[in-house]
């Protein structure tokens, strides 16, 4: 019988215990829910900003437009020269472009693409720096510019490389193409394939080293030629060893690097000249300052001193108004997720990658980051490093670029009665929330 009414205490405690929870939840949520009114004087102040607001708002207008004025505005020009771009390397994003996509005669410009494969070959193994190449009578009769190979001989594929960037050896060229492919006419097919595999849509080769063809039919656009520039330079950095050096000597011969940006504009080491009667002056050139690196290209210009002063202005352009800046490190936090059912309500998420972007100088604090969730909520239990999304990085309407978003943590599962009680308190949450609203 004690026992019995033991029970029944103890059964009748813990109701009690229940209620006296639920009544102080619902007490709390319907101070929490009671709507807080301005008293008239509250009302009145309100009213009178709100009018001091809109008797005010051209006078704001006015000093946004003030302190826009003060902000440098980014100058525009029209390049001298009939075909022109300008890229940054890193992100290949285009600064500058007139008639960018018009094909015109790269002249020696086609270089770019000849040492591309050659690099090309050397990172595969199918040739080696030290590999001797000899020289044909084709290679030795070929016009132009020339680092005089003489036939039948046996010259360093090194030699070869260095001719070919420094001295625009066309007879360096042709020794090239045959080593490699056996012939002109297959290195040329293997040339205009690489083309189509880097998207350079206007662009056709018909040698390997840009002299006119009779029936015409070898062109390459700025777009181009930037394009495969900045392929060769990220990927095989020793070309700009090579592109520097100011002199080069061979069989007794010394010969200056045509490229005349070197020694002349701070930063310049590269990348190649260009001319004939029907190509004009032409020059693709690059240069590192401040943590950046461009690509230029001019073509079509009238003289020596015309090129370099079109190639000079763009790089001038990219340096006077851009920077690159590094919005965010690999695993660095981004933002949170919400969970659904698990022990914690959010969990936070990392940047996957690194991100550096290319934008007008003095304008990093106003990029915007926009997470875009794969799901409105994951479900639990998590585990560190699952895929949550993406993020955006924007500045004003543009996209600069993204990344995908991972979790940096585990969450685990909450337990059932946990998830019930979350379950209560939100009911309870959204209906005091629609009492309020109503």
């Amino acid at each position: 019988m004690r026992k019995e009414i033991k029970s029944k205490k103890t059964n009748n405690a813990g109701i009690i215990l229940i209620l006296l929870l639920t009544v102080t939840f619902l007490t709390c949520n319907i101070i929490k829910a009671t709507p807080v009114f301005a008293s008239p004087s509250q009302e009145v102040e309100s009213e009178s900003n709100q009018a001091d607001s809109d008797t005010s708002e051209d006078e704001v207008q006015d000093t946004d437009s003030d302190a826009d004025a003060g902000e440098p505005a980014i100058s525009k020009f029209e390049s001298i020269a009939e075909a022109a771009i300008l890229i940054e390397a890193s992100t290949g994003k285009v600064l500058y472009e007139k008639n960018a996509d018009q094909p015109l005669p790269p002249a020696s410009i086609t270089k770019v693409m000849t040492l591309l494969l050659g690099f090309e070959a050397l990172e595969r193994g199918d040739i080696s720096w030290d590999d001797m190449v000899t020289v044909s009578e084709q290679a030795w009769r070929v016009e132009g510019s020339e680092m005089f190979l003489l036939v039948d001989t046996q010259v360093r594929l090194e030699d070869i490389m260095t001719g070919i960037s420094v001295v625009s050896a066309n007879d360096g060229c042709i020794a090239l193409a045959e080593h490699i492919s056996g012939s002109v006419e297959a290195f040329v097919q293997q040339m205009n394939n690489r083309a189509q595999e880097l998207g350079m849509t206007n662009t056709q080769f018909k040698n390997p080293h840009g002299l006119p063809e009779v029936e015409g039919g070898h062109y390459m656009s700025a777009r181009d030629i930037s394009t495969v520039a900045r392929h060769l330079i990220l990927n095989h950095p020793k070309i700009l060893e090579i592109e520097s050096i100011t002199e080069f000597t061979f069989n007794e011969i010394p010969q200056k690097n045509r490229n005349p940006l070197l020694g002349v504009y701070p930063g310049a080491d590269g990348l190649k000249t260009g001319w004939t009667e029907e190509a004009g002056y032409c020059l693709v050139g690059t240069a590192m300052r401040n943590g950046m690196r461009l690509i230029s290209v001019v073509m079509k210009t009238k003289d020596d001193e015309e090129r370099l002063a079109a190639s000079r202005e763009l790089l001038d352009y990219g340096y006077q108004n851009y920077e690159v800046v590094k919005v965010v490190d690999k695993g660095d936090t981004v933002g949170e997720a919400d969970v659904k059912r698990g022990k914690d309500l959010t969990v936070p998420v990392k940047a996957d990658e690194s991100i550096s972007v290319v934008i007008p100088r003095n304008r990093k604090e106003d990029i915007k980051v926009n997470l875009i969730m794969d799901e409105e909520a994951i479900s639990a239990p998590v585990e560190a490093d699952t895929a949550a999304g993406k993020a955006e990085y924007r500045l004003d309407d543009e996209l600069l670029a993204s990344t995908t978003v991972s979790t940096t943590q585990d969450v685990e599962k909450a337990g059932f009665f946990e998830i019930i009680w979350r379950e209560i308190v939100n009911f309870f949450r959204s209906l005091f929330k629609v009492t309020t609203e109503n």
